[in-house]
């Protein structure tokens, strides 16, 4: 399924202009595929005036624009430590006469020109600023800067382009989707309707383990049409992410030779992301993970990492490396060491290197599939992060390519007291057994931790759920037979038996008889946790509390604050209910011990766990197994 390799585009719609020789590594857009994405994250009007178009600008008389931007720079850094590429040229067709300069920035963030060239009376003229990827290796970016004097300049096309492989493997793109259905053919249009992310794709695969289906759209005619005969729609039960995005990857790797591009469905996408990654990971030196990065939905300014690692003694995915960028605003102007602002924006010049990459957005080469065999049966939850460290465990790297990025809902306005924790917190403890020195003391000291807290707070559903995924987890491999769809069930039965599991929409809460409960706000955060942990536990057990009742906003909603309480209305996260808390010794005491019990267990099995869990990964990632769990024998 290899083909020559594509050539460059000027914009969404048009055809391949550039010759063979040449691979678009990524193309100058300068306004998003949706008016709620930032112009300003594609192109910066330094000064005077820009009429922006998706791939197209018209910078006015006396004017200046620059592509010092997320979406406009070229990560020279990461194309310089990972590929084989050795120089990078930019293609623009102008019209106009401008001065269009190519700059560069190194690790330090000190920028210095790389090419520069006069435009004068230019009809559709081609112009080429070429730069050598040898001043790179610790950081720095590259990208196109523009200054008109008393004549405008029209930006018909802007191409960053590097020598093609002699082979180009295309990409299939995987969307696992569960009941999000307009979410799903949203994403799907985004993709339709860019012709030069169509042209790296050999298929799409929709893998729809809901009963709410894509199929049932309207649209999904025109969108199997708009595709050109690449969507590849497959119905199978709900298995979660490793199921569905698993599916994709058995399906890809049976078929032929493209890499896997898997996807959230629930993402508003920039399609480019797809022509970054392809042709990333078209050149790297050996088969390479290329991961894309993520954008704030709620907030699509803000970048929520540039690189990511898995805590494994803390049980916590998704920690920011050192010197990356966490959670940053990109339109901020960057500060120096001083404190003062630096006059550009926030780049994350100093190049990072990610542990694995979210499947928000992740590239897997073909052969790496192959190898390593599909993601462990885990339901969904830490199923990325496995898979990114076993590649590791194999030698085989991951990069997160800064400005291949797409906007993803916020993390921190979904409740964490949901079902799905249970996967969050037994496969972490999976996760982590395969990957990590796994210290029993450690594993059970944060089990026990998180639930003492959650009993303070009165999250007794949380806690139990908490408590029951470290119980399964001492199953064994065994539990892991079904792919996680009892697993599913059981806990959501469980957590009903709880009250404090329901979200209340807010006005119901005058038929719970707490319709004018007081507003307290907590005090600033404890300065010592552990001596506060310690009172509140004293007064547990002497009845003691500061409020009778009172309503919490979720951002004081820390256990240190809700455990002053006999009853407690709380926010949830999202902003669209509430949770009701009232205190309960006995389920406190019945809970406490129960999680006693599950660290001793920890301490004296976590060994032996560990072995049988290294020992099962091979016959449970096999194709066989998943063979299995899809009905396919």
């Amino acid at each position: 399924m290899s083909r020559s390799a594509p050539s460059a585009t000027a914009e969404p719609e048009a055809e391949p202009t550039a010759p063979a020789t040449r691979l678009v590594a990524q193309r100058g857009l300068f306004r998003g595929p949706d008016p709620v994405c930032p112009d300003e994250l594609y192109t910066t009007v330094v000064s005077g005036a820009a009429e922006r178009e998706r791939a197209r600008i018209t910078v006015q008389p006396f004017s200046a624009v620059s592509t010092d931007t997320y979406f406009g720079r070229f990560p020279a850094s990461h194309w310089q430590r990972w590929t084989v590429v050795t120089e990078v040229t930019v293609e623009l067709v102008v019209s106009g006469s401008a001065k269009v300069s190519l700059v560069a920035s190194d690790f330090r963030g000190e920028t210095r020109p790389e090419a520069a060239v006069d435009v004068h009376g230019a009809t559709d003229q081609v112009v080429t600023l070429t730069a050598k990827l040898d001043k790179f290796l610790d950081g720095g970016f590259l990208w196109v800067e523009i200054a008109t004097d008393d004549t405008g300049l029209a930006v018909d096309r802007l191409v960053w382009t590097v020598a093609a492989p002699e082979v180009y493997r295309p990409t299939s793109v995987v969307i696992c989707t569960f009941n999000r259905a307009d979410d799903c053919v949203r994403t799907l249009g985004a993709l339709a309707g860019d012709d030069a992310a169509l042209g790296v794709l050999d298929a799409v695969y929709v893998v729809d383990q809901g009963t709410d289906t894509v199929q049932s759209r309207p649209q999904f005619t025109d969108l199997d049409n708009a595709l050109g005969g690449r969507l590849r729609y497959l119905r199978q039960p709900n298995l979660g992410g490793a199921g569905g995005f698993g599916r994709g990857m058995y399906e890809v790797t049976k078929s032929g030779e493209s890499n896997v591009l898997l996807m959230d469905d629930d993402v508003l996408c920039e399609p480019e992301i797809a022509v970054r990654l392809s042709a990333f990971a078209n050149r790297t030196q050996r088969p390479t993970l290329v991961g894309g990065q993520m954008l704030r939905l709620l907030h699509p300014t803000r970048l929520i990492a540039s690189a990511e690692y898995a805590d494994f003694n803390q049980l916590i995915p998704g920690q920011v490396v050192h010197n990356g960028l966490d959670d940053i605003d990109l339109l901020e102007p960057a500060l120096d060491a001083s404190g003062e602002p630096t006059g550009h924006p926030v780049r994350g010049d100093r190049r990072v290197e990610a542990d694995y990459n979210a499947w928000w957005s992740c590239l897997i080469p073909n052969e790496i599939v192959r190898e390593l065999g599909l993601p462990l049966p885990i339901f969904f939850q830490w199923d990325d992060v496995e898979y990114g460290y076993r590649a590791r465990s194999r030698g085989y790297n991951t990069v997160t390519l800064p400005g291949a990025g797409l906007w993803h809902a916020d993390f921190d306005w979904k409740d964490g007291d949901k079902w799905n924790e249970y996967f969050a917190v037994r496969n972490s403890m999976i996760v982590s057994a395969l990957h990590s020195a796994f210290p029993p003391k450690q594993i059970a000291r944060v089990i026990t931790s998180r639930v003492a807290r959650a009993l303070l707070g009165m999250q007794y559903g949380f806690a139990v759920t908490m408590i029951k995924a470290a119980e399964d987890f001492l199953e064994g491999p065994r539990a892991l037979h079904d792919g996680g769809q009892q697993a599913a069930a059981d806990i959501r039965k469980l957590r009903a038996e709880y009250p404090d599991t329901v979200a209340h929409p807010v006005g119901k809460l005058p038929e719970l008889g707490l319709a004018g409960v007081p507003l307290i706000q907590a005090a600033p955060a404890p300065k010592s946790p552990r001596l506060v942990l310690l009172k509140r536990l004293a007064h547990l057990a002497t009845g003691r509390s500061a409020h009778p009742v009172g309503a919490v906003p979720s951002v004081d909603s820390s256990w240190w604050h809700v455990s002053q309480f006999e009853k407690v209305v709380v926010t949830d996260a999202a902003q669209d209910a509430v949770r009701v808390r009232v205190r309960d010794k006995a389920a406190t005491i019945e809970l406490a011990k129960r999680a006693a019990q599950v660290a001793r267990r920890i301490i004296a099995e976590g060994p032996r766990l560990q072995e049988e869990y290294r020992a099962a990964v091979p016959a449970l990632t096999d194709k066989d197994n998943w063979e299995r769990l899809y009905g396919l024998r």
